[in-house]
């Protein structure tokens, strides 16, 4: 009965989030861009999307990352997966260092394997988190493509495109709204910290010289044995150090409302009263969490993308075809 419960509960989720997604941006990208260009492409990359995360689980947290941050700095064009080069020494992966890129390598090379030069890496990332929702969370639902590879990428853009860890809610609801996404937007997604990792160095501002108040203080004297005053901050920690640190889920909510997060840009999420509803309700509610954060993913997928003759399709996702 359980089973049957979870399997309808993912059916309704997909049903869900499909018709938000649909609704809200029917001028925007399509569903099924590859339909006869490339009609494998996705299953070869949810297959080796799958095999990377079963593999190493944290790497579903990196994908769905990685996204975030294409996104959020000049559009879903995969320009943060751009290597350093002779022409642009100072790309956007050079600013924050994060995980992933080797993986989404080996995605391309066997999409290329199928479809060769047909299906851009912006196209792929925007995949692998699809499907990392499916992997890590037990949610599925369709996602647009028909994105095309930017041609640039700098360094210099990140700081002002990604929102600080470190962000009040009023800051947050506006730069998300500076990309098309509602604070209902903002909230879902911010249910991806539930898994992946960080380092001590984002954290220590919350513990030293005083703990923030805001810190559970159980929580905080367990992260002080880690993250020691004067310690090394490249020291890796778990987001979720409640449940399984490799689950998305709606435990996020949770985590947040009992003060056991480690940004203040998550914990600032209950001085709203309009947030601390959200979060409270996406706690109570994990199936219409899971349609929220699918159309949330999907909106933000579609932040200035290029579509048509604009960028073109690399052949690797490290550096442009010129």
């Amino acid at each position: 009965m359980a089973k049957s419960s979870a399997c309808k509960a993912v059916l309704l989720v997909a049903f869900i989030a499909t018709g938000l997604s649909m609704t809200s941006l029917a001028a925007a990208l399509p569903y099924n861009f590859y339909s006869s260009s490339c009609p494998n492409a996705e299953e070869v990359v949810r297959r080796a999307t799958a095999k990377i995360i079963a593999d190493e689980p944290t790497m579903g947290a990196a994908f769905m990352r990685l996204f975030f941050h294409d996104c959020f700095v000049r559009g879903c064009d995969g320009s943060i997966l751009l290597d350093t080069s002779n022409s642009n020494p100072q790309p956007e992966k050079m600013a924050i260092p994060l995980r992933g890129y080797e993986a989404v390598d080996k995605i391309k090379a066997a999409v290329e394997a199928v479809c060769p030069g047909v299906v851009s890496c912006a196209d792929i990332l925007a995949f692998a988190a699809r499907d990392t929702a499916a992997i890590s969370g037990g949610f599925t639902f369709a996602m647009p493509s028909g994105r095309r590879d930017g041609l640039v990428s700098s360094a210099s853009d990140v700081f002002a495109g990604i929102p600080s860890p470190a962000a009040q809610v009023q800051e947050l609801v506006q730069d998300f709204a500076g990309k098309g996404l509602s604070a209902v937007d903002l909230v879902a997604l911010s249910g991806a910290h539930s898994f992946g990792q960080t380092h001590c160095s984002f954290v220590t501002g919350r513990l030293y010289p005083t703990v923030d108040p805001t810190m559970n203080s159980t929580f905080a004297a367990d992260l002080k044995k880690v993250c020691p005053q004067g310690g090394a901050g490249g020291t890796v920690l778990n987001l979720n150090r409640v449940t399984d640190p490799n689950k998305l889920s709606n435990q996020y909510y949770r985590n947040v409302a009992s003060g056991k997060v480690m940004f203040t840009s998550d914990q600032t999420l209950m001085s709203s009263s309009e947030t601390a509803a959200m979060v409270a309700n996406n706690s109570a509610n994990p199936i219409a969490w899971m349609a929220r954060f699918a159309g949330a993913l999907v909106k933000m997928g579609n932040i200035e993308v290029l579509t048509g003759s604009a960028g073109e399709v690399r052949k690797v996702c490290s550096a442009t075809n010129k």
